[in-house]
This record gives structure tokens, sequence and C-alpha cells, in this order.
């Protein structure tokens, strides 16, 4: 802002005036010229200061009258103004300063903070390009007005040219990926990227995010062809091993994946959903390459502090769902040791021995967790079923009746208790107790079906 000025007031006569002039001059008479400017200025700062904007508005042109060249004036107005909220009035009065003086940078950015209260963002833009002659930092809000204009191609360029003289920032690449969505922006992208490339290989970001956009477009050999080149730049980059594992996968070379693989699932870079993806993948393959089989087991154990994805558990119902009921087995079991409490899971497991059959696994593990959880009866009726199996009669009606104390709205589940219940009393030879649980399971099943 330009500095205020002070007008001081001006007595006629007094200086270099005669005496005996002075002496026919009366005290009322003398002249004093003072058009009321500064006393005027300093009751509008004092007024808009407790924020009676009226009345500093009033004292402000009572100065424009004094002074109606003075830009300071209209700076103040438009002030006063965007305080009432009246858009129009500090439009006009911010403008003027910028006629009069068009290198007072604040008016100019006091048009911006009216387009912006506004939302008229197109309004915006050439104020906001005449503040970037002022202060450069000003291309961020550029940006964002390009962005909220759907200026997309002039964002991008801004964005690009900020990027590489100042270095990213976490908004700029939000606004970048959203752009990016669009296809029709990729190319001018990848050959931005490409040239960074070029400017900075060692520059590690560049390439991942060129090989981002080359998978998200099918284009799989142009991102093994950079992520190549990033291990040439950067060998030690973890990055180059996410599309180099790919790579050697699609080729089914499955010793050169499991070496990308054991680089990146312990690396602290790479974002854990990348590595949920890598480790599905090598899943896929295991199973299709059992030999590979102990590399899966080396790779879950990366994954034994993961809170979001309990990765053995997954992996073992991926084996449940394909029916391969002993692998699907061995992963509960992994999955149990530091997970004992996860009832979904052991329920999961004693279905799986019971599908290979083995009953005394059953048999035990089942009653074991009966003492842990007192009130599930699935465990009950898993203990009933293979004590069945084994011939333990007695004991599997007496588990059975326990458990079923404890079964509420799960009809399924009751009509598998009154089935073992049955098979109970029919293996200790009691056909009457026989008869009126395998009947009570017809019922239920009758039930069921209407």
């Amino acid at each position: 802002m330009k500095k205020l000025q002070i007008y001081g007031l001006l007595l006629l006569g007094t200086i270099g005036t005669p005496n005996a002039v002075l002496a026919q001059t009366e005290p009322h008479e003398v002249v004093v010229l003072d058009n009321g400017f500064e006393d005027n200025f300093y009751e509008a700062l004092k007024q808009k200061g407790i924020e009676n904007y009226d009345k500093a508005i009033e004292s402000l042109r009572k100065c424009e009258t004094a002074n109606p060249d003075d830009p300071i004036v209209y700076f103040e107005l438009g002030k006063n103004y965007l305080a009432q909220k009246k858009y129009k009035e500090a439009y006009d009065n911010f403008e003027k300063v910028t006629k009069m003086d068009p290198k007072n940078r604040w008016a100019w950015v006091g048009m911006y903070d009216v387009c912006y209260e506004q939302h008229d963002y197109n309004k915006a833009i050439p104020i906001v390009e005449k503040l970037v002659e002022f202060k450069e930092d000003y291309k961020e809000d550029l940006t964002s007005l390009y962005m909220n204009t759907q200026q997309f191609d002039k964002a991008l360029d801004l964005i690009n040219e900020l990027n590489e003289k100042f270095g990213k920032t976490d908004k700029r690449e939000l606004y970048k990926a959203d752009i990016l969505k669009d296809a029709k922006y990729q190319a001018a992208e990848k050959n931005n990227l490409l040239n960074q490339i070029k400017k900075n290989p060692k520059d590690e970001s560049n390439y991942i995010a060129l090989i981002y956009m080359y998978s998200q477009s099918n284009q799989e050999e142009k991102a093994m062809e950079i992520a190549k080149k990033l291990e040439q730049a950067i060998p030690t980059s973890d990055w180059a091993q996410v599309s180099l594992f790919k790579f050697h996968l699609n080729n089914n070379d499955g010793d050169n994946a499991v070496k990308a693989m054991n680089i990146v699932l312990p690396s602290k870079k790479i974002d854990q959903k990348i590595k949920h993806r890598i480790l599905n993948e090598f899943l896929i393959f295991a199973k299709n390459n059992p030999k590979y089989e102990p590399d899966l087991d080396k790779a879950i154990a990366y994954f034994d502090n993961d809170k979001e994805i309990k990765v053995a558990k997954e992996i073992g119902k991926f084996y449940y769902a394909k029916t391969n009921f002993t692998k699907a087995a061995k992963y509960f079991e992994m999955h149990l040791k530091n997970n004992e409490d996860d009832v979904e899971t052991q329920q999961l497991l004693l279905q799986s021995y019971v599908e290979t059959q083995q009953f005394e696994a059953v048999e035990k593990r089942a009653e074991e967790l009966i003492q842990f959880f007192p009130t599930q009866p699935q465990f009950y009726y898993y203990a009933g079923l293979a004590n069945n199996q084994l011939k333990n009669f007695k004991k599997a009606a007496n588990q059975l009746e326990a458990g079923l104390d404890f079964v509420i709205e799960d009809t399924a589940l009751e009509i598998n208790f009154n089935i073992q219940l049955g098979e109970a009393y029919n293996g200790l030879g009691d056909m009457k107790k026989k008869e009126k649980y395998f009947t009570k399971a017809n019922e239920l099943i009758n039930k069921q079906k209407k």
C-alpha cells in the first residue's frame, strides 16, 4: 500500500505577514485550510476497528470529497464493503485503486477476495494471473482456480511446472491424479514423465508414476521397459521389483518372481495394498505350481503384524473355497497360532478336518475349545460329530445335549444337532430317542422349506 498521506493544517497569513496586517485581523477571521481529511480518515479506521462499517464508510466518503484522487480512500472503502459482504461495491472500489495505481498488489488481492467469496472462479483467474506478476506463490492459487473451472490442460501444465521448480506437494499430486483419470490427458503426462526421467534419472518417483500409468492402460510391455530402466538407474530400488515381479510371473519364471517378491514384501517403501496384491498373485501361481508353496509360506510371515488383513486366514479361505481342505487346514492352523480367539477360523478348521476325515483331530480341538468357549454351540456339535465317528456314542450324546441348550435362532445348526443326537442314540441302541431326534430334525427341515 502507498503510505498514508498526512495533510497538515495551514494558517493563512501566519508566515511572512507584516505585524500591521495581523493587527488588523480579528481572530475569528483567520482562515484555516483544513479540509478534514486527516480526522475523517482516522475516524474511519477507528470505526472499522470496532466493526461499525457504516460509520467508517460515512467518514471515508467525506475523505473522498476532500481528496477524490487518493487511492487509499477507495482501498479502505473496498475493505469495509467486503466486511459487509457488499461485493459489488467492494469490487468496484478495489478496481478503482488498480486503475489509479496498477502496482498496488493489495488492491488486486482485494478483488481476488471478492471473487473467491462469491465463488466466481472464472472472474478470479485474470486477477490471480496479474498477482503472479507480483509474487510467484500465487501460481498455487491459479492451479486451484484452473481445477475449479475444469481447465485441466492449463492446470496440468502449471502443476508440472511447479513440481519441477519447487518439488511435489500432496495437494498438487491429488489434483494431478484427478486429471489423469481422463485418458485424453495421459499421453501428455507420459511424455512429461519421460522428459523428467531424462532430466533426473535418479528421481525414482517419475519412474513409478510412469509404470503405474502404463499398467493402468494395459501397456504392460512399456511398464516393464520403464521398470528395467529404473532398475538400471537405481539398482537398489524396491519399486523396480514390483513391476519385475509381475513380468517374471507372466513369463512363468517362478524363481525370479520369488526373488523380486522377497525384496518387495519386507520393504517399508511399498504400500501395503501393493504387497497384498503381489501375495494374491503369487498365491494363484503357487496353486498351479506346488513346488513354490514353501515360498508362499515364507511370504505369509511378512504379514504377521498386519492389522488390516489376516493373510494366512485369507489364504486358508481361498483353498477352502476351492475345496482343497488339506491346504486350507494348514493355513488356518498357521493363522490360529497367534489368533486362538478367532471363533470363525476355529470352525473353518474343524470343518476342514471333518472334510478330510481327521476325526481324532476334530474331537481333540473341539473339546479344548469347549473349555475356552463354553457357550459356543458349534464346538459341542463338532465334538459330538467326531465322537460319533469314533464310536464314542455316550460321550457324543452328552456333548450334543449340553450344546443344544446354547443354540438360539439357528435352524440349520439345530437340525445338525438333532441328526447327530439321533446317530448317537442309534449307536447306543436307544431306538426311542433315536426316533425322537430324527423326527425333530425332519420337522425342522420341513419347516425351513416353508
